[in-house]
């Protein structure tokens, strides 16, 4: 499939009436997980894209050029608007936030096993541990309050136990920061991973920074505002791989790229029909906002964008969520990494004094204290051991226990 070969619609036929915007949400109980995480992908897809178009408006004086974007922008509104509506009122927070993360690990391993760049991929790999880690908290704290089930939500796709401690996680800001890539010496899978996985964690962070305040429990205040911190910091390392040297326009492009993909993406690999019927209508809109893009890039920058895209612009391979549980298996292996500066090293290796101890006593005090070890602890306490769906037991010995939660992991030397 290639977008640019295809005859653009109307621009103006995306404005339509809320009849058309508000559709019927699916149902909680009987809706496939990777539909769901289809949904707050794509939710977040378009809330990348709105950000961009306001913050390069804001950049803008052309007050045409500002006009077309504004265009473009109330339809990626629009489209926000219709992927939310499939939300079911009755899901609450905490569902919400077991889709989250499901899609933050499934969405990372899929990119990640097919990941060319070595560099890109261990950044995958290292924030897989992160999230993989807070799906298994989060889910504890659903069993502890009996708000649901992590099991029905997940499906048989995913598994819940302990990955990199997010007591662990908290690192100084200088070792988020990674090597940018360059767009035009990677291919094209790069390019897009790079982009989706940004606005993907982008969207989560933005998601417990809003709800933090709003939960009702206070233990599931500290756990929001805990691990939202943490999505800060993923946010950060990944958006530090984006290629600071694409001009606006070269970025609206892509953008509108990897709409196009992600949407065709999700048709393909769509189980629901009704939902399906919304990423092709979905796909169709954004064909013609690509081509709006590609005429910017060729107006006011004097590039065609076969010069953004050398590729030629035929999709890659697909998107398609998978379970990915041996290959996540596979890279628990690393879980003692940390990172130091545009790199990654074991725990064990790095000195004594490096900056890493110090901000992480300082953000924890005392590691015991703090609300994603909290509950854990509260989940054995009441429930005899913690709450897991794993086959067989966990593959790294030092978080095998389900009887104590391992607060030193990645965090402590010689642990």
């Amino acid at each position: 499939m290639n977008p640019f070969e295809l005859k653009p619609q109307n621009a103006d036929k995306i404005f339509t009436n809320w009849n058309k915007v508000l559709v019927r949400p699916y149902d909680k109980n009987a809706v496939d997980p990777y539909t769901r995480t289809r949904v707050i992908l794509m939710s977040g897809t378009e809330f990348e894209s709105v950000r961009l178009s306001n913050s390069f408006t804001r950049m803008c004086p052309n007050n045409d050029v500002r006009r077309r974007l504004a265009r473009m922008r109330r339809g990626e509104q629009i489209q926000q608007k219709r992927i939310a509506s499939l939300k079911p009122a009755n899901e609450t927070i905490l569902e919400h936030t077991i889709g989250y993360e499901q899609l933050a690990v499934d969405l990372t391993a899929n990119l990640a096993v097919t990941e060319k760049n070595s560099y890109v991929k261990k950044q995958l790999d290292f924030a897989l541990l992160e999230d993989f880690d807070h799906l298994y908290r989060y889910s504890d704290l659903m069993e502890l309050e009996k708000a649901g089930d992590p099991k029905r939500l997940v499906g048989s796709y995913t598994e819940i136990m302990p990955g990199r401690p997010t007591v662990s996680e908290y690192r100084h800001p200088d070792d988020d920061v990674n090597f940018y890539i360059n767009c035009y010496l990677n291919d094209l899978k790069t390019k897009l991973n790079i982009g989706i996985i940004t606005a993907a964690e982008q969207q989560t962070m933005n998601f417990y920074m809003n709800v933090a305040n709003l939960y009702a429990s206070p233990l599931g205040r500290r756990l929001y505002n805990e691990i939202a911190m943490i999505e800060e910091q993923h946010v950060t390392g990944y958006g530090s791989l984006k290629d600071p040297t694409m001009s606006e326009w070269e970025n609206l492009l892509m953008n509108e790229y990897t709409e196009c993909y992600l949407y065709y993406s999700c048709y393909e690999d769509e189980k629901d029909e009704r939902i399906k019927g919304i990423w092709e209508q979905h796909f169709e809109e954004e064909v013609a906002h690509l081509h709006e893009a590609a005429a910017l890039l060729r107006t006011y920058e004097g590039k065609v964008w076969q010069q953004v895209l050398p590729e030629g612009g035929e999709f890659p391979e697909l998107l398609k969520l998978r379970p990915q549980k041996e290959y996540i298996r596979g890279v628990l292996k690393s879980v003692r990494l940390t990172a130091v500066e545009e790199g990654w090293e074991e725990l064990d290796k790095v000195p004594d004094g490096f900056r890493y101890f110090g901000y992480n006593g300082k953000i924890n005090g005392k590691p015991a204290s703090v609300g994603t070890h909290t509950v854990i602890e509260k989940a054995i306490a009441k429930l005899g051991q913690d709450y897991r769906i794993q086959s067989p037991d966990h593959p790294i010995r030092a978080l095998a226990d389900r009887r104590h939660d391992n607060l030193d992991v990645a965090r402590v030397k010689g642990k």
